[in-house]
Formats: C-alpha cells, sequence, structure tokens
C-alpha cells in the first residue's frame, strides 16, 4: 500500500503554517508558494509548503526560522 498525500485549502496551510488566509494568497502571488488551481479553488500539497518555507522562498528572511520551527513543532504532534 502506497501513501499519497491528499490536498489541503488554503484554511489547512494557514493554519498549518499558523499565518491568517490573507498572507496565503499574498505569498501566492507575491513570493510564489506552491498553489494548484483545481477549477475556482486552490489547493496544496503540505510537503510543497514545506518544502517552499525550507529553502527560504518566504522572502522572510528574519522570520523563516520561526515559521520553520512552527513547522517543526506541528509534524511532532
Amino acid at each position: 500500500m502506497t501513501f499519497t498525500e491528499r490536498w489541503v485549502g488554503v484554511e489547512d496551510v494557514a493554519a498549518h503554517l499558523g499565518v491568517a488566509k490573507d498572507s496565503i494568497y499574498r505569498w501566492i502571488e507575491e513570493r510564489g508558494l506552491p498553489a494548484h488551481r483545481v477549477g475556482r479553488l486552490l489547493r496544496f500539497k503540505l510537503s510543497e509548503v514545506d518544502e517552499w518555507v525550507r529553502v527560504g522562498s518566504s522572502g522572510e528572511s528574519g522570520n523563516s526560522s520561526v515559521i520553520e520551527k512552527k513547522v517543526d513543532e506541528s509534524n511532532k504532534e
């Protein structure tokens, strides 16, 4: 049996990163947060979002370690 990562919405990504939904929409437009449009909906793979944060594509050099720490802590739960 293979593990298939499920697609999640904006609300799930915002909760995963501990930010507002508005930040997610802004990061898609301004910083290239990886998102896939399915019709009118935006869908994400959390592994892609986590990788985007890890490589520093968020562009917030001062805050990226804080965001990464939140992601790491949520994965431990």
